[in-house]
């Protein structure tokens, strides 16, 4: 239907359908209005009117990020079930030990990770929840993982950059929490 996207016209209702509404229901309610507090009235029901996308934008909002903050306390954040000890050689110069994705992973590497993103709610707003284990490549053992729920957008359109949600918050020291330096 004249090759816009649904964005596009949720756009065109706020930013002119809306707006167009509420001044013309203002200008009706004041035009008959015979008391000023019925012309009061009609810029009442105009505001009323003008922030109604805002309100349903915000409660959307708050739905979905309680809806993050559940599954969040349900099992997000960091879990680890064994720990590895390295030489401080491993490490690099702020502490951090290299782990590979398992696409990148070479041969003589002894850990990699790997990540998986689940879409609960894919479009706007969107609900994810995202996955990360380490494993030994030797035996194939998860050493550890970290889930991280989030929300992205629900916001109404605009030039503005979308606005997110996520629990638990970051960094979650995933690998911090696995490898320690060996004299520790």
């Amino acid at each position: 239907m004249l090759g816009l996207n649904y964005l596009a016209w949720l756009g065109i209702l706020v930013w002119v359908v809306v707006p167009a509404l509420a001044w013309l229901t203002t200008w009706l309610i004041r035009r008959r209005a015979r008391t000023a507090l019925m012309r009061g009235m009609g810029v009442v029901v105009g505001l009323a009117i003008l922030s109604a996308p805002w309100l349903v934008s915000s409660g959307v909002k708050a739905y979905y990020d309680r809806q993050v903050r559940e599954l969040c306390a349900k099992d997000g954040g960091v879990r680890v079930y064994e720990t590895v000890p390295l030489t401080t050689e491993k490490f690099d110069k702020w502490g951090n030990v290299n782990i590979p994705n398992k696409r990148y992973a070479k041969a003589a590497d002894e850990y990699y990770f790997e990540s998986e993103d689940h879409y609960y709610r894919h479009g706007n707003p969107n609900l994810l929840r995202m996955n990360t284990r380490v494993i030994r490549k030797g035996d194939g053992k998860i050493l550890g993982e970290s889930t991280r729920y989030a929300r992205s957008g629900g916001d109404l359109p605009g030039p503005w950059h979308g606005s997110s949600y996520g629990c638990p918050p970051l960094p979650m020291k995933l690998e911090s929490s696995i490898f320690l330096k060996g004299d520790e």
